[in-house]
């Protein structure tokens, strides 16, 4: 959950870092529009579509998959055919790219979609194989930072904070990273960590300053939209009901819900868990 997040942030502030990962980006990529589109019909969400100005160019869809699916291939595919019989007007072709922390996550049965995988239509990528943050250009290091974990994550936000040279989008990305990734430690703490003052960023006024209701209300929407994308993923198609006993819930029970639901099977834990917290 928190790395959807994550990298519906980086996207949605740098949308052609995703052109960052591919061979042959195309020539227009600045001018594409990033968007995480819900297929209300199925329950199905696609992380990221990036849309040609023209009807003339590619449409991109992006997956990013920290976590071992079996299906994942087969879900994406329902998800593009329904798209693009949706969306056909708006491109001409697509192409598909899966971001994966490493080839130990990737779904192991694909001999259903083994011809799409080796046409090249869907693009995987492996974070641990692009190279050392210090090595990659600063889009796709920031996207490596979110693989690392401990001292290794806090030194390299360190040293992308201080090559940034001011520059407050880089701030932002990493502050982002960084937030979520270490979301136990305070206020000073992560302001000491990064060397910065960490309350002039977007991301930390979005987040926590003072009387931002817009912002928090903005983050709060996302992190509902995200559980129950997963909760839909886990446990089958939500009913509106619990659906909007979800939605009811503080920012603080999104985020445990975010994390318990990992161990949810059937339904039934799912309603277990609302009744206990008194929803």
């Amino acid at each position: 959950m928190r790395r959807d997040t994550i990298f519906y942030q980086l996207f949605r502030q740098s949308p052609t870092l995703l052109f960052d990962l591919i061979d042959r980006p195309p020539s227009n990529a600045a001018q594409y529009i990033f968007d995480s589109i819900e297929v209300k019909e199925t329950a199905f969400r696609i992380d990221g579509v990036f849309v040609p100005p023209n009807s003339s160019g590619i449409v991109y869809f992006c997956e990013v998959q920290f976590q071992l699916d079996e299906l994942l291939y087969e879900r994406m595919l329902s998800e593009i055919s329904i798209y693009t019989y949706r969306q056909r007007e708006r491109f001409s072709d697509w192409q598909a790219v899966v971001i994966y922390p490493s080839r130990s996550i990737e779904q192991s049965q694909r001999a259903v979609v083994r011809e799409i995988l080796t046409s090249g239509r869907i693009i995987r990528v492996y974070l641990d194989e692009l190279g050392t943050v210090q090595e990659l250009p600063t889009g796709l290091g920031l996207m490596v930072l979110t693989t690392l974990e401990g001292d290794a994550a806090k030194a390299e936000a360190r040293r992308l904070v201080g090559q940034a040279q001011g520059s407050r989008d880089i701030i932002n990305l990493v502050s982002t990273i960084v937030l979520y990734k270490f979301d136990t430690l305070s206020r000073d703490e992560v302001d000491l960590m990064l060397g910065i003052e960490l309350q002039q960023t977007r991301v930390y006024r979005d987040a926590f300053a003072e009387g931002e209701v817009r912002g928090l209300e903005r983050g709060l929407q996302q992190e509902r939209g995200l559980v129950l994308k997963l909760l839909n993923r886990k446990l089958g198609n939500i009913h509106p009901e619990i659906q909007a006993r979800v939605s009811s819930l503080t920012i603080e029970q999104i985020e445990s819900l975010g994390e318990d639901l990992l161990d949810f099977t059937q339904m039934g834990d799912l309603l277990a868990w609302l009744d206990t917290h008194r929803l």
